[in-house]
């Protein structure tokens, strides 16, 4: 198993919510995971911005279970949103999924994704 530890250094503002590096030693796996996007098992999208927030969290936790790992392994996700307006909900769920575990992490406005119904897409790399 790897040790994961954050690393905040001083000369650096602290971070809210996420780590500036996280250092993983002793790595046995790598699992490194696509954009998942607020899209159901069933194709469905959500209308609503935190409908495809909490929807994709959940799709990156299914990936994670099905590898055996959790968000506790996420050392790094990469987030990006279409809509300045989606931030507060998403700080909140990445708050609710990650709890004290703040992992390496890039967000990113943009003006669109893949489909045009995609208000976010998050794309994380996890180890154990």
């Amino acid at each position: 198993m790897a040790t994961i530890t954050s690393s905040n250094p001083a000369t650096v503002r602290a971070p809210t919510g996420y780590s500036h590096g996280i250092v993983v030693e002793g790595a046995e796996r790598r699992l490194i995971i696509s954009g998942q996007v607020g899209m159901a098992t069933d194709g469905s999208v959500p209308t609503t911005g935190e409908g495809q927030v909490a929807q994709a969290f959940a799709n990156l936790r299914a990936v994670l279970d099905a590898n055996g790992m959790s968000t506790s392994n996420v050392v790094k996700t990469t987030v990006f949103l279409t809509d300045r307006a989606l931030l507060a909900a998403f700080r909140t769920a990445r708050g609710a999924v990650f709890g004290e575990h703040a992992p390496a992490s890039t967000l990113l406005f943009i003006s669109g994704l893949a489909d045009p119904r995609f208000m976010v897409e998050i794309e994380a790399e996890a180890v154990a």
